[in-house]
């Protein structure tokens, strides 16, 4: 299933715009600080579709009956540009356990480009919500990498995968190939480049939140 949020008007509109705009993009702060924000509007959503029990609290002057969601929860993402998207989940589902997965190209002599997980630090994931966000959703090749990795952790109640601005083609491939699953976007751009580049897209979400890299 996949859920566009851009169906939808609302004040994530504005986060992305500047996520966008090559302008603002130069300042790094503001970048990491849209990307957060971002996470934490997902994060909102995805408590929707949680399990809820009815639970008491005691206040100073009585009993309130609240329901609160009992799925345990994993957040997921890919070092380093999905940290600041990760930290505004993380802000939410304060009580989720973490795993971070490191992803490097390799490139063979006739210039073809392969994936390779170089490293993967996460808890047990069997019976438990897993969450896997990251700024960008290209082609879909890394985030089905990452996902059968995670697998090899346990088997998730379900699984969601969080990516603010995603393209057609990636859309389209996760849901020929996962299971399970729900995908959240916040635009879907229609063109990708034979470099795998999403076009507007944002460009390099880790150069732009973190510097660029050699």
């Amino acid at each position: 299933m996949v859920i566009d949020l851009s169906k939808q008007d609302s004040v994530l509109n504005r986060f992305l715009a500047e996520m966008r705009d090559q302008n603002i993009q130069k300042d790094s702060m503001r970048f990491r600080t849209n990307l957060e924000r971002t996470g934490e509007i997902f994060a909102y959503e995805v408590s929707k579709t949680l399990k809820y029990e009815s639970t008491q609290v005691q206040t100073p002057l009585g009993i309130a009956d609240i329901n609160l969601h009992k799925d345990r929860i994993v957040l997921a993402t890919i070092l380093r540009a999905g940290l600041s998207l990760h930290r505004g989940m993380l802000n939410y589902f304060d009580n989720a356990e973490n795993a971070f997965i490191s992803v490097y190209r390799k490139y063979d002599k006739n210039n073809e480009m392969s994936l390779h997980i170089e490293h993967i630090s996460s808890p047990i994931i069997d019976k438990k919500v897993l969450i896997i966000c990251d700024p960008t959703l290209a082609t879909g090749n890394c985030m089905l990498l990452i996902y059968h990795a995670l697998l090899k952790k346990g088997q998730p109640l379900h699984t969601h995968i969080i990516a603010p601005i995603a393209s057609r083609d990636g859309v389209d491939y996760l849901v020929k190939n996962m299971e399970n699953t729900t995908l959240w976007v916040g635009a879907i751009d229609e063109e990708l480049t034979n470099k795998s580049y999403i076009v507007p897209g944002i460009g390099d979400a880790g150069d732009l939140a973190y510097g660029t890299k050699f």
